[in-house]
């Protein structure tokens, strides 16, 4: 049998890669000849993915609860993939940024468009039954989304907003102690440290404070400023990372605010927040002022951070 010119170039390839790192190709041919055709479902492991719901009640609507949670880590996991590529790329360009800042926007986007069915989608009384059996777990224990942050500015800016302006020169183990989400996990009656606050850091600590010091330099804010000041247009990179800022600290947190206030009541003392944290202090976009990249909002806009949208929800009845 006649075998066509392209393929014997490519095993002319193949064997020229398997030679220079001392290897047989002759054992990966019959790798190839004996090994099954891959699957959907194997390459995507999916038996494993479905079976990794495991309601700890009796409830149906938590395993809506699992599910969503479970998405929402995938997609900061994607959110992450593309940080990592623009914050290790040799010869950051705007375009390269704007493209990937593009997916990590339309991943965020579906997420909070998608966060209906937490609001909507499940029954109250259910809720507030399985709720209490997960305690002190809460969604505030995501690492990924904390990742994002860090990933995102300058760590000054994910200081507590009343410390930023004292700690904007201290070391960033000073900073860390003073990070926004500490002040959202505390108890309502005694303002001490939750265990879901006690827990989190433990686990999470250490590796945190690395990220930080690894991207000082790569973070989104650095990269922009460093793209604008070697005289790039950066116009339509500003329109993403304002797509971005909101998204992220608008909208997301809005989205949990809105499900705490339809689950958990206005009133913080009828029902206990979610994992013990003072969630009408922590959520609302307006009281934290978070903001990413505040070199790109005038300062009547971060005045006014998220106050629109917090105003519209408290008034919905």
């Amino acid at each position: 049998m006649d075998i066509k010119p392209e393929i014997l170039e490519k095993l002319k390839l193949l064997e020229d890669k398997f030679a220079s790192m001392g290897q047989d190709m002759s054992a990966y041919l019959d790798g190839l000849l004996y090994a099954d055709y891959l699957t959907y479902w194997d390459y995507i492991h999916l038996d494993t993915l479905l079976s990794l719901q495991n309601p700890k009640t009796q409830f149906p609507d938590e395993e809506i609860f699992i599910m969503y949670h479970q998405i929402t880590e995938l997609y900061f996991k994607l959110t992450l993939h593309e940080c990592k590529q623009i914050a290790n790329h040799e010869s950051l360009t705007v375009s390269f940024f704007t493209q990937r800042l593009k997916r990590i926007n339309a991943y965020f986007k579906a997420l909070v468009q998608s966060f209906g069915v937490m609001v909507e989608g499940m029954d109250k009384s259910q809720f507030l039954k399985f709720r209490m059996s997960l305690l002190p777990a809460s969604g505030f224990q995501s690492g990924q989304y904390r990742m994002i942050e860090i990933m995102s500015t300058e760590f000054i800016n994910l200081v507590d907003k009343s410390k930023r302006e004292e700690l904007k020169n201290a070391s960033i183990e000073e900073q860390y102690d003073q990070i926004y989400w500490k002040y959202g996990a505390t108890e309502l009656a005694t303002g001490k440290e939750t265990l879901t606050l006690k827990q989190f850091i433990n686990k999470y600590s250490a590796e945190f404070l690395n990220l930080i010091k690894t991207h000082q330099e790569t973070n989104f804010l650095s990269l922009y400023k460093k793209l604008k000041e070697e005289g790039n247009d950066v116009s339509v990179l500003e329109t993403e990372l304002r797509k971005f800022d909101l998204l992220v600290n608008v909208e997301w947190p809005l989205s949990h605010y809105k499900s705490a206030v339809k689950y958990l009541e206005k009133d913080p003392v009828d029902i206990a927040a979610t994992g013990g944290t003072n969630w009408q202090k922590y959520l609302p976009p307006r009281f934290q002022k978070r903001i990413f990249f505040p070199e790109i909002w005038t300062t009547e806009q971060q005045n006014e951070w998220g106050k629109s949208w917090v105003l519209s929800v408290l008034q919905t009845p």
